[in-house]
């Protein structure tokens, strides 16, 4: 994990992010356990509230599960719910754009389904 402390986005949700991805890419699988707040922040550098503050946003979406006395682990559907959320933030930040700018050049459905192709097989 690398953390960009001159961003303007927060450190706790880069925290969140960077799990998150973690966890979408398969460096954590379902059942596995986290590291802990204090060993990120100590590996890190960062304050651990603010640490727990970013882990407690997974907590709260169903990704990661504290399990007292024991530690944090990876939801048994972690990838699924982030794949749904991440779907849902895909079609917001692009698809309803991309069509909305279809529209505005009269594009038809068919055109747009052959631009997207072309997308893809480039």
């Amino acid at each position: 994990m690398k953390f960009n402390f001159d961003s303007p986005e927060p450190i706790y949700l880069q925290v969140a992010e960077q799990v998150e991805e973690a966890i979408f890419t398969g460096i954590y699988r379902a059942g596995e356990q986290v590291p802990s707040t204090t060993e990120m922040s100590k590996e890190f550098h960062i304050n651990p509230a603010t640490v727990l503050k970013g882990i407690n946003r997974l907590v709260a979406a169903g990704v990661i599960e504290k399990r007292r006395g024991v530690g944090m682990f990876v939801t048994p559907d972690a990838e699924k719910t982030i794949r749904e959320k991440r779907r849902a933030e895909f079609y917001d930040r692009y698809v309803s754009r991309f069509t909305s700018e279809a529209r505005k050049l009269n594009l038809s459905e068919d055109e747009l389904i052959e631009l997207i192709r072309r997308g893809y097989e480039a």
